[in-house]
C-alpha cells in the first residue's frame, strides 16, 4: 500500500464491518508515533470512572506536558514538580561516535510508515521508539501501545497468532472525546513493554484507545476478582490506567521542561517597546 498523505490523518474513512474494525483497533495502536508531537494529559495509575458523576479531582491525580522525542514534566494536582527532564540539549557527538546502529536509528515521525485504507499504520518501520516513563512501564506503554497488536500483522489469522485477542470493538466517548474500545487477552506472543507493567493482564482487560491520537486512554482488568495465587488481591482488583486528554499539538517551550529556566521569549505573545520620552 502506498504512504498516507499525513495533512489527510483528521479526515479518514471509517471502517465498516466486524473484520475491518477489528483491523482498525490493532492499526491504531501502531499509529501513535505518527499522530501527535505534544500531549498534555492527566493520568492516574489506576483504573478511574471519569464524568459528570464521578468525584473531585483525586489526590493521586498527575498532570503531564509531553514533547517527543522525550521532555516530559510533571506535576501533582497541587501544582507540585514531579519530574521534569533536563537533558534535552545535551550534545551526543562523542557518546554516537562509539555507539551501536540502533542510536542511529531515526524517530519515528521522520520515518514512513505503511498505511491502510483509513490512514492507520499497518506496519510499523525500524526507528528510535520510545516514550519518557514515570512510576513504571504502563506510562509509557499508554502512550504508545503496540504491544497489543505488534509492529506488524500476523502472516494469517491463525488462533492465538496475534498479540491479543479482540473482543467486539465499540466506539465509546472518553473524556469528551472518540475512543475505540476492546476487551482483550494476551496471546503467549504477548510481549509488553515492562513485563511487570503490562496494559493487558492475564484473563480479560477492558481497553479504550482514543482515535485522534493512538493513546490508550484506559485499561481496566476484569479478572481481578478470581483468585491469582501469591498476589494481593484488593490492589489487583484495581488493575489498570486512566487518561485525560486535555491538548494535543500544543505549542511548549523548552523552558516547561528545563529544572533552570533558559529565558526564552514566548514569541506567541505581543512584545511590547517602551520608548524613553525626550
Amino acid at each position: 500500500m502506498a504512504a498516507w498523505d499525513s495533512s489527510n490523518r483528521r479526515g479518514t474513512r471509517q471502517p465498516g464491518n466486524a473484520a475491518e474494525r477489528t483491523a482498525a483497533f490493532r492499526h491504531l495502536c501502531r499509529s501513535s508515533p505518527w499522530k501527535w508531537q505534544t500531549l498534555r494529559f492527566e493520568y492516574l495509575d489506576r483504573p478511574f470512572d471519569g464524568g459528570p458523576g464521578a468525584p473531585g479531582t483525586p489526590p493521586d491525580l498527575v498532570r503531564a506536558w509531553l514533547r517527543r522525542p522525550g521532555a516530559l514534566r510533571l506535576e501533582t494536582a497541587d501544582g507540585l514538580i514531579l519530574e521534569s527532564t533536563t537533558g534535552i540539549n545535551d550534545s551526543r557527538d562523542v557518546f554516537y561516535v562509539r555507539s551501536t546502529r540502533k542510536t542511529w536509528l531515526l524517530p519515528p515521525h521522520l520515518v514512513t510508515p505503511v498505511y491502510d485504507d483509513h490512514g492507520l499504520v499497518r506496519r510499523r518501520p525500524e526507528a528510535a521508539y520510545g516514550e519518557p516513563g514515570f512510576g513504571n512501564g504502563r506510562f509509557a506503554a499508554a502512550l504508545d501501545p503496540v504491544e497489543l497488536a505488534g509492529n506488524a500483522p500476523v502472516p494469517l489469522e491463525f488462533p492465538n497468532a496475534n498479540a491479543v485477542e479482540l473482543g467486539t470493538v465499540t466506539d465509546v466517548v472518553h473524556e469528551g472525546r472518540p475512543a475505540l474500545e476492546a476487551t482483550v487477552a494476551p496471546n503467549p506472543g504477548y510481549r509488553p513493554l515492562d513485563p511487570s507493567a503490562p496494559l493487558c493482564r492475564p484473563g480479560r482487560t477492558q481497553v479504550r484507545i482514543d482515535t485522534g491520537t493512538g493513546v490508550c486512554v484506559a485499561s481496566r482488568w476484569l479478572d481481578g476478582g478470581q483468585d491469582q495465587p501469591g498476589e494481593d488481591q484488593p490492589e489487583q482488583e484495581e488493575y489498570g490506567h486512566w487518561i485525560r486528554i486535555l491538548a494535543v499539538d500544543e505549542y511548549m517551550l523548552d523552558d516547561l521542561f528545563l529544572a533552570e529556566s533558559l529565558n526564552l521569549t514566548d514569541v506567541r505573545r505581543h512584545i511590547s517597546w517602551e520608548l524613553p520620552a525626550g
